[in-house]
């Protein structure tokens, strides 16, 4: 069964009584994974989890909706939240059942309210998602940086999914010279392409159908990558049309050691980024390419 913590102070004492045990154990220098969540967990979650488990001796799943990262436009109140159930999905996983859940009210996250120190995300924070989702990725920057100086992982772990949330919180960790290791998993998607994702609920059965347009539209953009940038552009627009259900935000072709647009005539490995809203729900994803064969 996970422990929980919902204090920091009880979090960090449940890491601390948890790496004890392990040098009883004979490990020497045990290690931390933290798996930063919002809740609603499902399979993708638990690859993280899993990872986690691989790669440290100790697991630590934050459950936590962030206020910071969600603009008055967003839907905060209506992202699901069951932690109850959220525990018994790690109950039923081997690498979940014994991790530390550290699931803190928005209070002892935030005791004076939004903080007055900010960490900024830059250029590329107000492109793609941030244009979308004003101060979004400020918020993510400071909820990451406040969880990785509570639990003091030597991991972190994110899913693939979120590519532009993945770029800004590793050039955070490299930028302020944080001593963790930002390991990134693949995207989990359903068998019909659909990446997974814990707003998925919110779709009803003809939007579930419709959604899958996104996945579909990122196998033609790699299908049609070894032309170009302009050859990927068309084709995922091609791909993408004729859905009505489907109001398409953004289609965007990134450097990925930049996360600015690809230049005409750029060779390489790049990421093609889709966000669409599918009703009233809206959705993100990626695929990697490589422009030009």
């Amino acid at each position: 069964m996970p422990t929980l913590a919902v204090t920091i102070a009880e979090v960090r004492a449940q890491v601390a009584a948890r790496k004890t045990d392990a040098r009883g154990r004979g490990v020497a220098e045990p290690t931390v994974a933290l798996v930063p969540t919002m809740g609603a967990l499902h399979n993708g979650h638990l690859a993280l989890v899993r990872r986690a488990r691989e790669i440290a001796d100790v697991v630590v799943v934050s459950v936590f909706v962030n206020p910071l990262q969600f603009s008055e436009a967003e839907d905060l109140d209506r992202y699901p939240r069951d932690l109850d159930s959220d525990i018994r999905t790690l109950d039923g996983d081997a690498a979940g059942a014994g991790a530390i859940v550290f699931a803190p009210t928005p209070g002892e996250m935030y005791p004076d309210g939004k903080t007055q120190t900010k960490v900024t995300s830059g250029n590329v924070g107000n492109l793609l998602e941030g244009r979308s989702r004003a101060g979004h990725f400020d918020g993510v920057l400071v909820v990451v940086s406040k969880l990785l100086n509570i639990v003091q992982p030597d991991f972190v772990l994110f899913g693939q999914k979120d590519a532009q949330q993945v770029f800004v919180v590793s050039r955070m960790v490299r930028d302020l010279n944080i001593p963790v290791t930002v390991e990134v998993v693949e995207t989990v998607r359903e068998d019909d392409g659909l990446a997974l994702s814990s707003r998925n609920r919110f779709l009803d059965e003809r939007e579930r159908l419709a959604a899958r347009v996104l996945s579909r539209t990122l196998e033609a953009a790699d299908s049609a990558a070894d032309g170009g940038i302009d050859s990927v552009i068309a084709a995922a627009q091609a791909a993408g049309m004729g859905e009505p259900l489907v109001d398409l935000e953004y289609l965007s072709v990134v450097n990925p050691t930049t996360f600015l647009p690809v230049d005409d005539g750029y060779h390489g490995k790049a990421i093609v980024l889709v966000a669409a809203r599918v009703g009233a729900t809206r959705l993100i994803d990626n695929e990697t390419v490589y422009l030009g064969g």
